[in-house]
């Protein structure tokens, strides 16, 4: 059965991966996984009813999942991270790409009399999932820790290696002439595309980005948030680069920028939903049945591609001096074939350098190989305790930056107070505001003020409330801080939340909504007014103390009976 309508090819899709996602996801497995297996199930190669027979036009659409998960990961990644991490990126991340692939190579030259072909494949298989891992890794909060931070330096070095083996394809073709463009015209291609990049990152970006905020323009911020990722994307795309690499570096060169977490909240609601489309469309492009043809083929090069990639990558990171245990779990993570191996396969079945029954196998070896990738994770993190057990992780450099701290909302009069106050305490801190002269107050201050809305859910993922010691809304518009209030009680409810409030009423609001602590402010003001008025009619401290205190215990009940 066709479903021509496309909204019921939407409901279809969507309830078929509700309910995979929600049922592995109780069974421990993971959302990739079950967004696998709805794909399968909704594929074409599927014997019920099927969402499209163009997969390969839904893949390619859902790799914009990929570019702005690379952006996110670049809006993490400072400059000064990425050169701290240079020796794993060349060096582990190198050596795994060459040992790998010529091992592949060599065990796939037993099959295929093409030395060229061996090599090609080698080449691809050797490439890991960024797409899987990279979920794998956020969803299990482990992009700190020091097996992720090894595991992401390859996964970047792989995906600087897309770049010589695209332009290894048609040197290995008989039918195709060599391109005509020089060497030294792509080289200079490469390097104008990646300054305009730069210049558009640096300068450009910053200043719509400030205009639009001055403006109060919203919906022209997230606009140019897209606008910036999609041009980073289509120039490194235009150079014969990785559209993914082109987002990374945009991200990176945004990652000082003080609208930080609001371009991360822009960004993550579309990435969530174009990474889980990507997902679903891998497991659409398995067709069983043309594996079926050759199963124990199938099967055996699965499992030994699966082997040299573990073997060689484990050994690698003994070599770099890595933990046994964090060198299993990165070797189990990288064990996977990845999604640009679509991208290089296909290249090559149109230039005649591999066959149709070829590419469809190796398709079929990357697909199941990432289906299989939350399995062996959880194999890994098994062995790594039996290795070590009960040995926490070891967090790397960065995690300093996601320790508990207080998050305050609102940068104004009393929010510039508390920061000063919480600095001088040495006390880490991170201050939003949705004014931007204020953020550029706190900028000038030294302090790590943000443009940011607390009001926003995905924001407050942003910047890992959860990890919070204390939050503090100083925010003076109530309805704002009230919506606030509301999102942190709902999403992070043992975070504690001490908020200001401009009158008794507005108190009573927030501590209904669930604020641990409220001080509203016109009523305190008052309180230290009449103490100061006692203490110079000669009434003790004690006593103005004591009385304050019987005020406030009473939640200012005496403060209204006096007012009435």
């Amino acid at each position: 059965m066709h479903l021509d309508s496309f909204i019921v090819s939407a409901l279809m899709l969507l309830a078929v991966a509700s309910f995979s996602v929600a049922l592995f996801r109780h069974l421990g497995l993971g959302s990739v996984l079950g967004m696998l297996v709805a794909g399968i199930v909704v594929g074409p190669h599927s014997p019920g009813p099927h969402v499209t027979e163009h997969v390969e036009d839904v893949r390619h659409f859902a790799e914009l999942g990929v570019v702005m998960l690379l952006f996110l990961i670049g809006l993490e990644m400072k400059p000064a991270r990425l050169w701290a991490l240079r020796r794993d990126v060349f060096g582990l991340g190198t050596l795994q790409v060459l040992l790998s692939g010529l091992a592949i190579a060599i065990y796939i030259s037993l099959y295929q009399p093409s030395w060229k072909t061996a090599l090609l494949i080698g080449m691809a298989m050797a490439l890991s999932s960024t797409a899987f891992v990279m979920q794998l890794l956020q969803e299990r909060g482990e992009m700190a820790s020091s097996h992720g931070s090894t595991t992401f330096s390859v996964l970047l070095m792989q995906d600087l290696a897309i770049v010589p083996l695209l332009a290894l394809v048609p040197l290995l073709s008989e039918t195709s002439n060599i391109s005509s463009v020089p060497l030294w015209e792509q080289i200079l291609i490469i390097l104008s595309m990646l300054l305009a990049v730069w210049g558009f990152g640096r300068y450009l970006v910053p200043f719509a980005l400030e205009w639009m905020m001055r403006q109060g323009n919203r919906e022209g911020f997230a606009l140019v948030v897209m606008l910036t990722v999609f041009f980073a994307a289509w120039a490194m795309h235009w150079a014969g680069l990785s559209m993914a690499l082109g987002a990374f570096v945009m991200g990176m060169l945004l990652s000082g920028s003080r609208y930080n977490y609001q371009i991360q909240a822009h960004i993550e609601p579309y990435k969530g939903l174009l990474m889980g489309l990507f997902f679903v469309a891998v497991g659409m492009s398995i067709d069983f049945q043309s594996l079926s043809a050759q199963p124990w083929l199938f099967v055996q090069h699965l499992a030994v591609i699966i082997l040299i990639k573990l073997v060689v990558m484990f050994i690698l990171a003994l070599v770099f001096r890595i933990p046994y245990a964090s060198a299993i779990r990165i070797s189990f993570m990288l064990a996977q074939s990845g999604e640009f191996g679509f991208v290089l396969f296909g290249t090559a079945q149109v230039l005649g350098v591999i066959d149709d029954a070829t590419f469809m196998l190796a398709l079929g070896v990357i697909s199941v190989s990432m289906m299989l990738t939350p399995l062996m994770v959880r194999i890994g993190d098994h062995l790594a305790k039996r290795v070590k057990p009960g040995q926490p992780q070891t967090l790397d450099c960065r995690a300093g930056e996601g320790a508990r701290r207080v998050v305050i909302a609102g940068y104004g009069r009393i929010g510039h107070t508390i920061a000063v106050l919480l600095n001088a305490s040495e006390i880490p801190f991170i201050a939003l505001d949705t004014n931007p002269v204020h953020v550029m107050r706190g900028k000038a201050d030294g302090f790590p003020v943000y443009y940011g809305d607390i009001g926003d859910p995905a924001l407050l993922a942003a910047v890992q409330v959860q990890d919070a010691s204390l939050v503090v809304l100083t925010i003076d518009n109530p309805a704002s801080a009230l919506r606030a209030m509301h999102h942190i009680r709902s999403d992070f409810p043992r975070v504690p939340v001490i908020a200001r409030a401009r009158d008794l009423e507005a108190a009573s609001q927030l501590t209904r909504a669930g604020a641990t602590e409220v001080y509203p402010e016109a009523v305190e003001s008052s309180l230290r007014l009449a103490a100061m008025v006692l203490g110079q009619l000669g009434v003790t401290n004690d006593d103005v103390d004591s009385l304050l205190r019987g005020v406030r215990a009473q939640d200012y009940v005496p403060v209204i009976g006096d007012k009435k």
